[in-house]
């Protein structure tokens, strides 16, 4: 436990720097809520400030460079305990929701998830609403210090597949000054898109409450909203023209926008395979369900099947999970076809979830090498990524992340199989939550939420949800014993 205590001290300015988010949500309840609504997140506030606070008190004698083992415990810490406390002021804010719905709800916003257990979202104190969609926010400013920060130390990302090709800061791999500049200068470039965000939805018809949450959860790509129609309840091209554009932005690394101002070139973008290929892939999967729609007749049109398609295509690949229709009643290619994008056309570094494209990239191109190589095996063929050549090591890497994707995917889906769940809603709601993407298929699809479920298979999706948002191995790895030896 000794081993353990600098850990805490982190976790400790963690939580003093989590306590001011309730502080937004507060002043959303004492200008629009009931005043007494106000008092919940005053006490939300000071019971995270009071437990930073006691935390530190008894560890800040403790303090040394965190090792790669630390970074483990510590992530996972951030995880699974900001939760709790983002939970609590849900249990008297919300009717008869439940400590297992409350902790579903937050975790699925912290990771960025969006997939809600809740319904009547329409008659809900805005506070609240605020609060689920402003945890998205905070919940990407997090993902982005994972991304920079804890990621490239433990080996797991995908961002330290760009190390040969990423100039400056982001070839280091410890926490250091120029890593803590690096993350500044992304939180920047994400509090500027949104902002740009918000102004973009207030100008499009939504008023300031709705603009301020949309902005919230499209640039978290999370996917939460005020409506239980979601973008249906505008039903506003206008509106879905702005979220469309702000979700493609968010779905590229950010760490990409950063080069480009430090650069201030746009090279860091055109001359990116992952960027290329991911805006192929959408502008392709766009066209071909567009004239899905049209051939048909599920839409009035080429140009409305477009901008149906553009949409829900852009929603569901970037893991937002926004609808403003239930695209789960088109023909059945579809809906099955933005399920498969979800699960890995976000970029790296991107507060997207799922497997990230360049790791599809390094995956085609590693079964393209051996098809050479079955024919010509003597030839030299390495695998390279933007010029530089991806080490046997990282390769490696890849191919174990996805087997234990796949084996973690399966092994859920069974244990929710086993629960009474029909194959459908089992697999897409694992799907779904181990990729962040939202709403799955069958009885947990975009017209429903996941609170139909009973209180087993929602911890189920509570923990996919977690193993999705840290890459499987950060949190599989606790259950080694090598983990626990000294």
């Amino acid at each position: 436990m000794h081993s353990f205590l600098p850990v805490l001290s982190v976790f400790s300015r963690i939580l003093l720097a989590f306590a001011p988010a309730f502080l937004v949500p507060l002043a959303w309840a004492w200008f629009l809520d009931a005043r007494h609504h106000a008092l919940v997140w005053a006490y939300g506030f000071a019971i995270t400030a009071a437990s930073g606070l006691l935390l530190w008190h008894f560890t800040r004698q403790h303090r040394r460079e965190l090792q790669t083992r630390d970074g483990f415990l510590l992530v996972n810490l951030v995880w699974m305990v900001l939760p709790v406390y983002a939970a609590v002021p849900l249990l008297y804010t919300v009717p008869d929701i439940g400590w297992t719905k409350a902790y579903f709800e937050a975790m699925s916003a912290l990771t960025a998830t969006g997939a809600t257990a809740l319904s009547g979202l329409d008659a809900l104190p805005v506070s609240v609403n605020v609060w689920r969609c402003f945890l998205q926010l905070v919940g990407g400013l997090g993902i982005m210090l994972l991304v920079v920060a804890v990621l490239p130390l433990l080996g797991l990302g995908g961002v330290q597949l760009y190390r040969a090709e990423t100039p400056g800061p982001m070839k280091d791999t410890k926490f250091t000054p120029r890593i803590s500049e690096t993350a500044r200068g992304l939180w920047g470039v994400y509090v500027m898109f949104s902002v740009a965000c918000m102004l973009a939805y207030r100008w499009a018809g939504m008023d300031w409450a709705d603009a301020f949450m949309h902005m919230c959860t499209t640039m978290g790509l999370g996917g939460f909203s005020s409506h239980d129609a979601s973008f249906g309840h505008w039903d506003s091209p206008k509106i879905e023209a702005v979220a469309t554009v702000f979700m493609v932005l968010a779905g590229v690394s950010f760490m990409r926008y950063f080069i480009v101002l430090r650069q201030r070139s746009l090279r860091p973008l055109t001359h990116d395979r992952e960027i290329r290929t991911y805006v192929t892939v959408l502008a392709v999967s766009i066209v071909l369900v567009a004239f899905l729609l049209t051939a048909n007749g599920v839409v009035d049109g080429f140009p409305e099947a477009l901008r149906t398609s553009a949409f829900h295509v852009v929603s569901v690949a970037t893991t937002t999970g926004y609808a403003s229709t239930d695209y789960a009643q088109w023909p059945v290619f579809a809906p099955v076809l933005l399920m498969f994008l979800g699960c890995f056309v976000s970029c790296a570094g991107s507060t997207g979830g799922g497997i990230k494209l360049v790791r599809m990239v390094l995956l085609i191109k590693q079964a393209r090498r051996e098809l050479v190589r079955i024919v010509h095996p003597r030839v030299v063929n390495p695998v390279t990524l933007g010029g530089a050549i991806m080490p046997t090591s990282v390769m490696t890497a890849v191919l174990g992340y996805m087997l234990i994707y796949g084996a973690a995917t399966m092994g859920l889906t069974m244990v929710l199989l086993f629960t009474g769940l029909d194959i459908v809603t089992a697999f897409s709601a694992v799907v779904a939550t181990v990729n962040n993407i939202g709403p799955g298929l069958g009885e947990v699809g975009p017209a429903s939420n996941f609170g139909v479920l009973n209180s087993f298979q929602i911890w189920v999706c509570t923990f996919a949800m977690l193993l999705g948002r840290l890459e499987l191995l950060t949190v599989l790895v606790l259950f080694t014993g090598h983990f626990w030896r000294k």
